[in-house]
């Protein structure tokens, strides 16, 4: 994505594809118009996997949310959500944004109502339509919007794919587009003169910030006339209003609706001068006014020592000068990476919260930190017995960093040297680089370079390498913000190496707990199947079994321990051992359970398990159960009809000591397939649990029945592979090969 000013000219649009802008256009008004919204985009798929780029916007002005100008598709806002699930995202007010998504109303904390529907056609998912609108406190988004909502996205959806199959592109690069809103009115001439008469200086702008009637004492104050003014974007004709620290105002004014106060320091032309101004927004525009003000108290420091007035450029010093022209347009000298980095702090420290491993904490640094600041390298080195050992790298050509892995704390760095010392360290340009470390090794001969010491609690955890294309300066403001994260992302890198201990302590006990190898009996054939998850602690308490019993039976076994890590595999540990040593001593099925159950209450773990247990007679197929909370079996009988079993059953275990657990008897004739599964077989978030068994039921009812392993891999392959899986899985499947019918 190009850059631009902070607050300034709208992007230059002049190359988007005719027919794809059109598209665009016509279906982000339609939606406006369908659901009464007062602002829109569409976001659409980039050329760069799992990017989605704001491709047209409208009704609000477009500079202000540069931030949400890229949007990954994993992270947790609701454009991104509504991309993945395919289901639309309806947040009717700030509380119900805040509660679903805390990220997105960490910079924009405002009331408003925000729509977001995927734009979907068959299995290919081109992007997602917004609306914003005024919010409607409690009152969810009713059944009629939601269906207008739906359709303007369908009819986009097919326009897209009439596009792409006449060869257009449906992929979006570079900056969005901007539509334009009815040229500014000055208003009927009495309303002008009335307005005149005001001593307080008034401007009246559009929904994109564009300045259409001005008032006799706004041109005094200001020294510019009307005609100047007119038409003009607001911080266009007036560019020290375009200073970062004002952003946030000019959003809450053009979103909530709400009137906005706040103090303004004002150009070169009256240096020093503050003005208050004041916002009064409408669904049709704003009303600006200005009006003389003693500097506040509470001015920001930040604000004197980066005014896009001063007559240095504070990020290279070099003295340029802030006004383009006579007429007071001028270039800022704030880019608009520092604005986005005002944002930063809170968003990146969300984002921590919700990262669990190294490379989540990483991902979330390259997502979060490098746009921010317009950066296209980042390193991460974790501290290792006084060595510091590459963690995760991205942007570096490849195999350059690897001459520094496992380098020691005693060698001379820039890498190493930030740690040690916890310093952060900015070089400005490659050759200031290799001038402070002679015969350092150079990835590149243009750029520059920031080195972060990760410092948590005092403790040294590493070091991160921030790379930059073109040589650029360091505000105070800049390397204040990024020490201040460096922070962050130490505790959170810190917290993330306890978790991958725990982990690995989990997978170790986990592995010893679940059987290597399951008995081998004629008649019968067993198979288990164990998956972590791939979100949280990964490792649970799932487990399987099979126990041959001293009277020539054979024990089927699966359970659910509560929770995850290594107290739930400890428990589960437990109490495998139990179940085993019930049926070893010939215990009833009920008997198994309910001592299990038992077992459980004495040993209070603040936990509760489910359970099933079979009991077969290879020989004949008959077949006890008794069920603890747990999901129903599957029978796959030999003619290929599945069912869902309907065994009876009790509480889980560890909550009723008096609970029983009666026992259902049923028969296994050769050639049937009995399917035991814990619930993160069938369980996905936001469908009923039904479903999930509905869909193995036929699944199995598919399959071969043999060989059983191939059924096995058959029954956990889609969870397998799925990249976000909360839960853990386990699987047993007991096949009768033999035996009397």
């Amino acid at each position: 994505m190009a850059r631009a000013d902070s607050v300034g000219p709208a992007p230059d649009t002049t190359d988007a594809p005719d027919a794809t802008a059109q598209v665009l256009v016509r279906a982000v008004i339609g939606a406006l118009e369908a659901v009464g919204g007062y602002a829109g985009g569409i976001y659409l798929r980039s050329p760069t996997t799992g990017l989605l780029l704001l491709a047209v916007f409208t009704g609000l002005p477009l500079q202000l949310f540069r931030p949400w100008w890229r949007m990954q598709v994993n992270r947790p806002y609701p454009v991104a959500e509504a991309y993945r699930s395919g289901q639309a995202v309806l947040l009717p007010d700030a509380e119900s944004a805040m509660s679903r998504f805390p990220q997105l109303m960490a910079g924009l904390p405002f009331p408003f109502a925000s729509l977001y529907e995927p734009v979907t056609a068959g299995t290919e998912r081109f992007g997602v339509l917004v609306v914003l609108r005024e919010a409607t406190p409690g009152i969810p988004v009713g059944t009629a919007d939601r269906e207008r909502l739906r359709r303007a996205a369908e009819r986009l959806a097919a326009d897209l794919a009439d596009v792409e199959a006449a060869g257009g592109p449906v992929l979006w690069e570079g900056d969005p587009m901007g539509v334009p809103a009815p040229p500014p009115e000055a208003g009927p001439e009495g309303a002008r003169r009335a307005a005149d008469r005001l001593a307080q200086a008034v401007l009246s702008l559009d929904r994109e910030g564009r300045i259409g009637y001005v008032n006799t004492a706004a041109e005094e104050l200001l020294g510019l006339d009307g005609p100047h003014l007119q038409g003009r974007l607001l911080w266009e004709a007036l560019p020290w209003l375009g200073h970062p620290t004002y952003e946030d105002h000019f959003r809450a004014g053009f979103m909530s609706g709400e009137p906005v106060h706040f103090p303004a320091r004002r150009g070169r032309h009256a240096p020093g001068q503050w003005l208050s101004v004041d916002l009064y927004p409408s669904a049709d525009g704003v009303t600006l006014t200005l009006g003389t003000s003693a500097k506040p108290a509470y001015a920001p420091e930040s604000q004197a020592r980066q005014d896009p007035n001063a007559d240095t450029d504070t990020d290279t010093g070099t003295g340029v000068d802030a006004d383009a022209d006579a007429d007071g347009q001028a270039d800022l000298d704030v880019s608009a990476d520092e604005a986005s980095a005002l944002y930063r702090p809170v968003a990146l420290a969300i984002a921590l919260t919700e990262a669990v491993t190294a490379r989540q904490v990483s991902a979330v640094v390259t997502e979060e930190l490098l746009p921010a600041f317009g950066g296209r390298q980042l390193a991460i080195y974790l501290l290792d017995e006084r060595h510091l050992y590459l963690a995760w790298e991205t942007g570096f050509p490849q195999g350059f960093l690897n001459r520094f892995d496992g380098v020691s704390l005693d060698v001379r760095l820039p890498g190493v040297e930030t740690l040690t010392t916890g310093r952060p360290m900015f070089f400005e340009s490659m050759q200031h680089l290799a001038t402070a470390y002679p015969g350092i090794p150079l990835d590149a001969d243009v750029g520059a370079r920031a080195f972060l010491p990760l410092i948590a609690s005092g403790r040294p955890v590493g070091s991160c390498i921030l790379g930059f294309d073109s040589p650029r300066g360091f505000s105070p403001e800049e390397r204040t913000v990024l020490t201040a994260l460096a922070g962050l992302i130490a505790q959170a890198l810190a917290r993330a190496r306890r978790y991958d201990n725990e982990v690995a302590l989990a997978r170790g006990l986990q592995s010893a707990l679940l059987p290597h190898r399951l008995p081998v009996r004629e008649h019968v054939d067993t198979v288990g199947r164990y998956l972590p998850g791939t979100q949280g602690m990964e490792v649970g308490g799932d487990w399987y079994d099979v126990v041959e019993t001293g009277a020539g039976l054979l024990a089927l076994v699966i359970g659910d321990v509560q929770g995850h890590g290594v107290a739930a595999a400890a428990t589960m540990g437990q109490l495998r051992s139990a179940v085993r040593a019930f049926a070893l001593s010939g215990s009833t099925p009920e008997q198994v359970v309910s001592g299990t159950n038992q077992l459980l209450i004495d040993l209070d773990p603040g936990q509760f398990a489910s359970c099933c247990y079979m009991l077969l007679d290879p020989a004949s197929g008959s077949v006890m159960a008794a069920r603890a909370g747990h999901p129903q079996p599957l029978l796959r009988h030999p003619d290929g009809r599945t069912e869902v079993l309907d065994l009876a059953g009790g509480v889980v275990l560890g909550i009723d000591p008096e609970a029983s657990y009666p026992v259902t008897e049923l028969r296994l004739t050769p050639g049937s397939v009995l399917a035991l599964y814990t619930d993160g077989l069938v369980e996905k978030p936001g469908l009923d649990i039904d479903v999930g068994v509905e869909r193995l039921r036929t699944v199995l009812e598919a399959a071969r029945p043999s060989p059983l392993t191939e059924t096995a891999d058959r029954l956990i392959s889609e969870a397998g592979s799925t990249a976000d899986r909360p839960d853990d899985i386990a699987l047993l499947l007991a096949s009768r090969t033999g035996g009397g019918a």
